[in-house]
């Protein structure tokens, strides 16, 4: 049996950020159903539940070294929904507020490295495959083919490298190199982990790895381009050859309208008139207008600029001249969490502006929802359109990465389309798509079409873990 060794910053239920922590925790069940050994290893946050935390056991005390520092270690485990789990704990480094954003990164992240790859041998199974998930673990195959292959238990391990999102790319200053990670000069070139005179960790995963992969066919052929590149679309070029694209799912056991527990009323595609029950106990939750008639437009996002939202301030007050009602949930940037708050004071009846972030919610938005705005300026895969598919709140999307590969134009001549979609980042191009799709929304056979398009649309993980594990079969027979 293939065995996998999944090293990530995040996952669902235990500790999440965004999407990378659902990805790390939904996929792995997949792969265990195609027949693969797969755990998972991860930081022990001090945020992890308590219901979690007193289900797991220590199996192992270490050492780790980090630069001329000596730090403890305890390995954990727990095993979850079939999936063994693994947690690095160590109370310096991660019993703190929260998972990221503090001064001392690059040292957090350095030990993680290096006590995943301590504890390797502690494990009860050795790995065919490491695979690692962005720039938090982008030192890890240095590491490995720097100073453990030569070790006997280590010499067959094969490396998968996982960008979720290439702007995010740890970069720290040149002396860590020695310090803190612990690595030789001569992976400082510009073929490792050198970048403009610092140290790139994400870039140093994209050197070592055996094969590197990104979340969606689209968005592999983009970051290859200096537009979306991030000052590495030509170290990217180079390795082309050994760059796959291998788009998101979604747990469609965690997002089933037909039994998802959150939502006032479940439904299916054959059924979706009982999709209208959650629209009106949505608006009368947040206080609108209840109507089955008025066009309801979602928003569940961070409230960042990388997600299009300079283009709805564009045209809000636009917007809210039509018939139609807003809902926002999220936090972020305070210019946009700003810009809701005051469309709701000045339209109260049309605009209910929620800047937190709540699971049972969000359910509820893309239950309630007629319609999922997503207008990013790039979007590597994205998940809140796969979940608005699921639930038939239809997104209206930029053709870029993700969004480019799972949503396409609903025709009403054919009948064939499950979205609404727009090219150029140009708000006022977004605002006629959306006025399109309200137009539409007035023709209940044409809208009952692509709801049930929508719904019916795979986006379960089914073949993209069967692209992966066709992906690490072809690694350990090389």
């Amino acid at each position: 049996m293939l065995k996998v060794l999944f090293v990530a910053s995040e996952a669902a239920p235990f500790a999440k950020t965004g999407g990378l922590g659902d990805v790390v925790g939904s996929l792995p069940k997949e792969l265990k159903n195609q027949g693969i050994d797969i755990r998972v290893i991860l930081p022990k946050y001090s945020s992890i539940p308590q219901e979690y935390v007193k289900q797991m056991t220590q199996i192992a005390s270490l050492t780790v070294p980090v630069g001329w520092r000596r730090q403890y270690c305890g390995l954990y485990e727990l095993k979850h929904q079939g999936i063994t789990w693994y947690f690095t704990d160590n109370e310096y480094y991660f019993k703190r507020d929260g998972l990221y954003g503090y001064y001392d990164e690059a040292e957090r992240f350095a030990y993680f490295n290096r006590a995943v790859l301590k504890a390797i041998p502690q494990l009860d199974f050795i790995p065919d495959i490491v695979h690692c998930h962005d720039w938090q673990t982008g030192p890890l195959p240095v590491m490995l083919k720097q100073q453990y292959l030569v070790r006997n238990e280590y010499s067959r391990i094969k490396t998968v490298f996982t960008i979720h999102n290439l702007m995010y790319q740890g970069i720290f200053p040149g002396d860590i190199l020695g310090d803190l990670l612990g690595l030789p000069a001569s992976v400082f070139t510009e073929a490792g982990l050198e970048f403009y005179g610092q140290v790139n960790f994400l870039k140093g995963g994209l050197a070592y790895s055996d094969l590197i992969t990104t979340v969606s066919k689209s968005y592999v052929q983009e970051i290859q381009q200096p537009y979306f590149g991030e000052k590495l679309d030509g170290f990217l070029v180079k390795r082309q050859a050994d760059l796959y694209g291998i788009i998101n799912g979604i747990d469609y056991e965690i997002y089933n309208p037909a039994n998802d527990p959150e939502i006032h009323t479940n439904y299916t595609w054959r059924a979706t008139t009982k999709r209208l029950e959650n629209k009106l106990h949505l608006q009368a939750e947040l206080g609108l207008p209840v109507g089955k008639q008025i066009p309801l437009i979602g928003i569940v996002s961070r409230l960042v600029n990388s997600k299009g939202l300079d283009l709805v301030s564009h045209i809000m007050e636009e917007l809210l001249t039509l018939d139609v009602q807003l809902v926002v949930l999220g936090t972020g940037e305070q210019r946009f969490e700003q810009m809701f708050i005051d469309a709701a004071h000045r339209h109260p009846n049309k605009v209910s502006a929620n800047i937190t972030f709540s699971d049972r919610l969000a359910h509820r938005i893309y239950a309630g929802s007629d319609l999922f705005l997503m207008p990013s300026r790039f979007e590597p895969c994205g998940i809140g359109q796969l979940i608005g598919l699921r639930y038939g709140s239809i997104p209206i999307v930029r053709e870029v990465g993700g969004l480019k590969d799972t949503v396409t134009q609903f025709n009403p001549a054919t009948g064939q389309g499950n979205g609404f979609t727009f090219n150029n980042y140009n708000a006022h191009e977004m605002l006629n798509v959306i006025e399109g799709a309200l137009a539409l929304y007035k023709d209940r056979t044409q809208w009952a079409k692509v709801i049930k398009n929508a719904m019916r649309a795979e986006n379960s993980w089914k073949q993209s873990a069967a692209e992966y594990r066709e992906l690490y079969e072809k690694l350990v027979c090389e």
